[in-house]
C-alpha cells in the first residue's frame, strides 16, 4: 500500500494552498460577514484548471479522480475557508459536472461542462423535501407528462447555492408514489433553468456558512423540456446514488481542511499566549492533549477519505470508507474547533479570531449532507452485519 503522493498530486495540492492563502482568513471574513458567494476565489480555482479537474478531459476538465479533487478541497480551504467551501464542490463539479458528465445528453456535456469549468456557469441541486428529509424516497414534487416534456409542481427545502446557480439538478417523481410497487421507480433527475416561470425562491435564516444561501423552492407548473431529462425516466435512483455518493468525499474533505485550519490557529496562539511564570500555554499539557487527541482523529480520517477517493477511482465499492469517514472527519474537526476556541479563551469568541466562524460553520456537517446517525445505521448494517434499524 502506498501513501506517497504522485508528483503530480503534490504539485496539484501546492497549487490549490497557494491559490487558498492568496485569499486568507480575512477573504472569508468578509465573505461571511456580507453573505456573499465567494466567486472570486472559485475564479481562480477555475483559472487554474482546479476546479474541473475531475471532470473530463474532452470537456474542459482535468480528467482526474476524486483523490485529486480531495486535495485541492483540503488545500486550498485550509488556508481559510473552512468545510464551507466544500460545498461549492458539491454543487459545481458533483452536482452539476458528474450529473452531465455520467447520464447528460451530448447536447448538455458540450455546451455546459466547459462553461462550468471556467466559472461561467453555476448549478445546484433540488433534492431534500420537508416531509421527506432524509428519506429521498418519500419524494413527492411531481413532474407530470405534458407534451415532450413534463409539468413540476412541489416544493424542496435547504436547497444550496439557489441565487446564483443558472442551473438546478432537480429530482422529481414521474410516477406516483401511490401507484408503485417499489418506492425506487418513478424517481427521475432533470437539469432545468432556475430563471424559469413558475419557480421561485426564498432564503432560509440559518446559523452558519453564510457565504452560500440557503433556501425554500416552489414549482408552480414549471415546464421542464424533454432535452432536460438526466439519465433514465422514472430509473433515476440509483442514478441519483451514483451522482450522491462522492459529495461523502467532497465534504470530508472540507472537514478535514476546517481541522487542519483550527489547529493551526490554536497552536500560533499557544505559542506565543504567556500567562504564568511567562510561560506560553502550549507548554501546558491541559491544552496540548485535547487538541492532539482531536488530531489523531482528524488524520485517521483524513487517510481514510484518501482510501475512498482511491477506491472510487479504481471503479470500486467505497461506501463503508466514505461514510466512516465523514462520520469522524465531521466530529473530529467540531472537537478541534472547540478545543481551539478554549485554547484562546475569550479572544476564541472574537469574530477576527476566526474560530466564531469555524464553529458555527461546522456544525451542518455533523447532520448533513447525510446525518452521523445515518452513517451509525449504514456501518451497522452494511459492515456489521446487523438488522436494519430503521
Amino acid at each position: 500500500m502506498d501513501f506517497e503522493l504522485t508528483a503530480e498530486q503534490a504539485q496539484i495540492a501546492d497549487t490549490a494552498r497557494k491559490i487558498g492563502a492568496r485569499f486568507g482568513l480575512d477573504y472569508w471574513l468578509d465573505h461571511d460577514r456580507r453573505k456573499a458567494y465567494p466567486k472570486e476565489i472559485w475564479q481562480a480555482l477555475c483559472e487554474a484548471g482546479l476546479a474541473g479537474a475531475s471532470l473530463p478531459e474532452e470537456h474542459g476538465g482535468g480528467g482526474l479522480g476524486m483523490l485529486e479533487l480531495a486535495l485541492i478541497i483540503e488545500n486550498v480551504a485550509a488556508e481559510g475557508a473552512g468545510g464551507t467551501f466544500a460545498q461549492v464542490f458539491m454543487l459545481n463539479p458533483i452536482f452539476g459536472g458528474v450529473a452531465i458528465a455520467r447520464y447528460g445528453n451530448a447536447a448538455m456535456k458540450r455546451e455546459w461542462l466547459p462553461k462550468l469549468c471556467a466559472g461561467q456557469m453555476y448549478f445546484c441541486m433540488g433534492l431534500t423535501e420537508p416531509d421527506a428529509g432524509t428519506n429521498t424516497l418519500e419524494v413527492r414534487s411531481f413532474a407530470a407528462p405534458d407534451g415532450n416534456g413534463w409539468r413540476l409542481n412541489g416544493r424542496k427545502i435547504w436547497i444550496t447555492g439557489v441565487p446564483e446557480a443558472d442551473k438546478m439538478l432537480v429530482v422529481a417523481r414521474t410516477k406516483k408514489i401511490e401507484e408503485v410497487q417499489r418506492k425506487t421507480d418513478g424517481l427521475t433527475m432533470f437539469m432545468i433553468d432556475v430563471k424559469r416561470e413558475g419557480l421561485t425562491h426564498a432564503a432560509i435564516e440559518k446559523l452558519g456558512t453564510n457565504t452560500l444561501a440557503s433556501s425554500n423552492v416552489y414549482f408552480d407548473n414549471v415546464r421542464i423540456e424533454g432535452s432536460e431529462l438526466i439519465g433514465t425516466l422514472h430509473g433515476g435512483w440509483n442514478e441519483l446514488l451514483d451522482v450522491l455518493n462522492t459529495e461523502r468525499i467532497v465534504t470530508t474533505a472540507g472537514c478535514v481542511a476546517s481541522g487542519r485550519l483550527a489547529t493551526r490557529l490554536a497552536v500560533e496562539y499557544a505559542k506565543e499566549r504567556k500567562v504564568f511564570r511567562g510561560t506560553p500555554i502550549g507548554a501546558y499539557q491541559g491544552i496540548q492533549f485535547p487538541l492532539a487527541q482531536a488530531h489523531a482523529e482528524l488524520e485517521c480520517a483524513r487517510l481514510m477519505n484518501y482510501k475512498a477517493a482511491t477506491l472510487h477511482d479504481q471503479g470500486k465499492p467505497f461506501g463503508s470508507e466514505a461514510n466512516t469517514a465523514k462520520l469522524i472527519a465531521a466530529q473530529a474537526a467540531s472537537t478541534l474547533i472547540e478545543r481551539a476556541m478554549q485554547t484562546m479563551g475569550g479572544m476564541g469568541f472574537a469574530r477576527e479570531s476566526h474560530l466564531e466562524r469555524l464553529y458555527r460553520d461546522a456544525r451542518l456537517f455533523k447532520f448533513a449532507p447525510v446525518s452521523e446517525e445515518m452513517i451509525l445505521n449504514f456501518i451497522a448494517q452494511h459492515d456489521l452485519g446487523l438488522p436494519r434499524s430503521y
